[in-house]
């Protein structure tokens, strides 16, 4: 009879995730999730083949934590201006889940990159609500936009520069219609 689990597979991914919203994937590693255990690390590869396949799952739940972050922007009034200050609160509530998605070399344009996150889609519509652009020319602002959110959300995630929620959604709201204006022109 195989020995009796003692920790079950969510457990293990569940200390990972804690170490990694803590210390980013470079404070991962098995000692340190076994000695959150009290145990040795034999239970974290019963249930995980090596470490980049716990590494892909931490991957997929801080993925899913950022996709909820969108969403909830998404269901509001002002859903794309809701969805900018989803998106720098994410970087703030979570500062190491942020660098890992958005602050790692790519080698993509940014049009690509952009769209490679599965919410880029949802963005874009909400934008249209607002702008009444066309898909395609809502995808190239919303570009402009990104490119202008992302630098607000990676000043907080750094800790360079601290914004109050007020500065953050006067600063996108503003900046934002000033860009639709020239965008328009």
């Amino acid at each position: 009879m195989p020995p009796r689990m003692i920790f079950q597979k969510e457990d293990v991914l569940s200390i990972a995730y804690e170490i990694v919203k803590k210390e980013g994937f470079e404070g991962l590693n098995a000692r340190k999730i076994a000695t959150q255990l009290n145990a040795s690390v034999h239970p974290i590869f019963r249930h995980f083949a090596d470490m980049e396949e716990l590494k892909k799952a931490v991957y997929e739940k801080i993925y899913n934590k950022y996709q909820e972050y969108m969403l909830s922007g998404a269901k509001e009034e002002k859903a794309y201006k809701k969805m900018g200050i989803s998106y720098i609160q994410f970087a703030k509530d979570y500062p190491e889940f942020f660098k890992i998605i958005f602050m790692q070399k790519t080698n993509l344009n940014v049009e690509k990159f952009v769209m490679a996150d599965e919410v880029g889609d949802d963005v874009i519509k909400a934008g249209q609500i607002l702008t009444g652009l066309s898909y395609e020319e809502q995808k190239k602002f919303h570009v402009k936009v990104w490119i202008f959110t992302h630098g607000i959300a990676c000043l907080v995630a750094t800790k360079t520069v601290e914004f109050s929620e007020k500065e953050i959604e006067e600063l996108l709201g503003n900046t934002v219609l000033e860009m639709l204006k020239g965008y328009k022109k």
